[in-house]
């Protein structure tokens, strides 16, 4: 089998869905696989999800972008302002997660979220969470447009020509939407939706629920 290229959307703490998308998947250890943030909030299993793509990474060539979630969560530590924000947006889920105590998230977890890049390029595509500046070089995006941006700013390609692939943006159709220069695979896991995956190159898509069934 050839190797292939494989983005996930946003997966919001459902650890049933992103084990069941990666076993439809089939991932071998040629295959890259490459997440596109906000893997905690909203679903009650976010340091399971966080530990499960931390192992996954120890045995497949896993790339995971920083989402505005994982943003929160960070500085949920150092400002008092972005821990309510965290808490009102599924943060408090994610805390459960963790035995409801912020001292109990793991220190690997921490250095994990810390590490996360805002954007991961490849030849003919770049990955980044939710939106780019489209006359800026890629190692230059702003962290806000990469975190908090709206599709809706986004008018034409990247000057590069590179096809975005992204997340943030629920999808209430809960396909995938495609503009040609920029594709968003989030497709409302974490909302009652579910959780895509699509291979870059064949253009395959595989979905399931939060539940982890087939979709």
């Amino acid at each position: 089998m050839p190797h292939r290229t494989i983005a996930i959307g946003d997966i919001h703490g459902h650890l049933a869905a992103l084990n069941a998308l990666v076993d439809s998947i089939d991932l071998t250890s040629g295959d890259t696989l490459i997440l596109l943030g906000d893997y905690i909030d909203r679903g009650p299993q976010s340091a399971e999800v966080i530990q499960r793509i931390i192992d996954l990474s120890r045995t497949h060539r896993v790339i995971a972008v920083r989402g505005n979630h994982e943003e929160m969560m960070l500085q949920a530590f150092k400002n008092e302002w972005y821990y309510n924000t965290w808490m009102s947006n599924g943060g408090d889920i994610a805390l459960e997660s963790y035995g409801g105590d912020m001292d109990r998230i793991p220190e690997a977890h921490l250095d994990f979220l810390e590490q996360l890049p805002l954007v991961y390029e490849l030849e003919n595509h770049f990955f980044v969470h939710a939106s780019f500046t489209p006359n800026r070089r890629l190692d230059e995006q702003l962290p806000n447009d990469a975190l908090w941006g709206s599709l809706d700013d986004i008018t034409h390609p990247h000057f590069s020509g590179k096809v975005a692939i992204v997340g943030h943006t629920p999808q209430s159709t809960l396909k995938i939407l495609d503009r040609g220069y920029i594709k968003c695979l989030d497709t409302a896991c974490g909302f009652g939706g579910v959780l895509t995956a699509y291979d870059i190159v064949n253009e395959t898509i595989w979905q399931v629920t939060e539940e982890g069934k087939s979709a």
